[in-house]
């Protein structure tokens, strides 16, 4: 595996990333040291295995990764290593087709490193657990991480009890990690819908937006800029059904995790109901310039789908049981497509699975 490439620079990338990670204060000494998590990490996450494999069905057919805690920086580093696997291959096909070059690679390369970083040490600020992977290679280990400070500040202004919002957060990442490990076919699939995307994607390089760094005071005019003429990456008018099944995948596999993390809480987590309306609250409460770097960096679209996921999984469920919802798994052809998602009925009609009056 390459460790360089011109997309991103991966070392100024963690350096960025981890400057905006530390901020100050106490923020400092949480980007860099883990904090103890309360419980017993490995346990918790075993528990939550035996209980998931029991509710869906899904065996995973390795162990799954051993848990990590770490700290914000430990996050950082797996996550550039990852999108730098994710944007190599684009910057090959720039590069042989002679689209970039000299001085105008080198400033590509940088500007985008210098974004990549300020938008993964702000993520590294929220992320609480990740089953963590490069998406693209279906052989590369898979790594289940849970980031210490941020538990830690999440049950603070939550008013959470820590061990409860640690244990539900490791039912949300044990269900992808049993989900990626019980299908066999889901990384591949997955994989080969990535790999067609990013080759489909239509690259424009306007150098007037290489000739200077982009101001933290106009977020709102970079937001604009790479819309318009910066560095864009825009699919293709006929590239909309791939579209259209990346998002089917997607909704479902964190859909179904909000879906599980709730049902099999419910049975272990005396304070369920509290953590779900505090955790949703957390997702839709943030400031203004916040809520606009989420929409830059797509992260609005996946609180969506977490949204829609789980409205499908729960309304599956609710008239025709978890084994109805559990035929998603099946096949590449039993999954919803992203009108599905929004319509579980419509997906019910086509699998044959009873639809409720």
């Amino acid at each position: 595996m390459r460790h360089h490439g011109w997309v991103i620079d991966r070392a100024l990338t963690q350096r960025i990333a981890n400057a905006v990670s530390r901020g100050t204060g106490s923020a400092r000494a949480a980007a860099a040291v883990p904090s103890p998590l309360p419980g017993d990490l490995a346990m918790i996450c075993a528990d939550a295995e035996a209980r998931i494999v029991q509710y869906t069905g899904l065996r995973p057919a390795a162990p799954l990764p051993a848990p990590e805690a770490l700290a914000r920086s430990g996050w950082i580093a797996a996550n550039v290593n990852s999108m730098g696997a994710l944007l190599d291959p684009v910057g090959d096909r720039l590069a042989s087709g002679g689209l970039l070059g000299g001085a105008t690679r080198s400033a590509a390369g940088l500007l985008v490193s210098v974004e990549a970083g300020a938008l993964t040490g702000y993520l590294s600020q929220r992320v609480l657990g990740q089953y963590e992977f490069v998406m693209v290679d279906p052989q590369a280990p898979a790594r289940l991480l849970f980031v210490g400070p941020n538990i830690a500040h999440a049950a603070h202004r939550l008013d959470a009890d820590p061990e409860q919002l640690l244990r539900w957060i490791a039912f949300h990442e044990v269900t992808h990690a049993v989900q990626f490990a019980g299908v066999p076919w889901l990384r591949p699939y997955l994989a080969d819908l990535l790999r067609e995307l990013l080759a489909s994607l239509e690259v424009k390089v306007d150098g007037r937006a290489l000739r200077k760094l982009p101001s933290l005071d106009d977020v709102r005019g970079l937001v604009e800029g790479l819309k318009e003429g910066g560095i864009v990456a825009a699919l293709g008018s006929g590239r909309r059904e791939l579209l259209d099944r990346v998002q089917g995948v997607m909704g479902v596999v964190e859909g179904h995790a909000e879906h599980v993390m709730d049902v099999v809480g419910a049975e272990a987590l005396p304070s369920l109901a509290e953590l779900r309306s505090a955790l949703d609250r957390r997702r839709r409460e943030r400031p203004p310039l916040l809520a606009l770097l989420e929409r830059l960096i797509g992260l609005d679209a996946k609180m969506r789908q977490y949204e829609d996921g789980k409205r499908f999984c729960d309304a599956v469920v609710a008239a025709a049981g978890p084994a109805a919802l559990h035929r998603v798994f099946d096949a590449p052809e039993q999954l919803p497509s992203a009108a599905e998602l929004r319509d579980p009925q419509a997906w019910m009609r086509r699998m044959g699975a009873p639809v409720a009056a």
